[in-house]
């Protein structure tokens, strides 16, 4: 995966987004904002806001930054925001989640749905969710990881890899590749709908 690949996938689905992957991916990103709204006063930072389809349902007393590469998918976002009047959304900014240009601990919690097997450095992305989160502060990610074991679904995800660039996103990815090297801490990991294909992972940053 590289930017241009990312921005001409999406550029692609922008359009339709919402209409197909909006309801497919629908649970995972209701199961992280809820497990998020449990607190208020928080200052959230979305990477991957996409078409902004969480945006409406973050809690009124936090405050949410959404990032994004393709600039067609932030102009939905931008347009949603403005016709719902969500004047808890902070800011909608075109960025790479992998070179934020964020202060350290700029944000009490940073949540990426949908995100991971997308960016070109898995690695370096989740190093710069680490710096941009306040010591303590949670990170949440909603992915789709390869199957752990052999069998159908890990022949069918190994068939679609070559097709990653066309897909925009990688089907063969692992958490184990996503993770290696981090210092966050895991706290928990659990599988969300449909089929159990994608996991909520939340992950805390270590005091300094």
């Amino acid at each position: 995966m590289d930017a241009d690949s990312i921005r001409a996938a999406y550029r692609r689905y922008a359009g339709f987004y919402d209409r197909v992957f909006g309801v497919l991916l629908a649970s995972g990103r209701h199961a992280a904002v809820a497990w998020l709204n449990r607190r208020g006063g928080l200052r959230i930072l979305e990477v991957g806001v996409g078409t902004g389809l969480s945006l409406s349902d973050y809690r009124k007393d936090n405050r949410v930054v959404g990032i994004d590469l393709s600039t067609d998918m932030l102009k939905v976002a931008q347009e949603r925001v403005a016709r719902e009047r969500l004047d808890h959304v902070e800011g909608l900014l075109e960025m790479d989640a992998g070179k934020l240009a964020f202060a350290d601990g700029s944000f009490d919690v940073v949540v990426a749905m949908y995100v991971m097997t997308v960016v070109p450095d898995p690695q370096g992305t989740m190093a710069e969710l680490e710096r941009v989160c306040k010591p303590g502060g949670d990170i949440v990610i909603v992915n789709h990881f390869a199957a752990p074991r052999p069998g159908l679904r890990r022949a069918v995800e190994g068939w679609l890899a070559p097709l990653s660039k066309k897909l925009g996103w990688r089907p063969d990815f692992t958490m184990d590749a996503m993770m290696k090297g981090s210092r966050l801490a895991v706290e928990s990991v659990r599988t969300v709908p449909p089929f159990g294909l994608f996991s909520l992972l939340h992950c805390r940053r270590q005091n300094a």
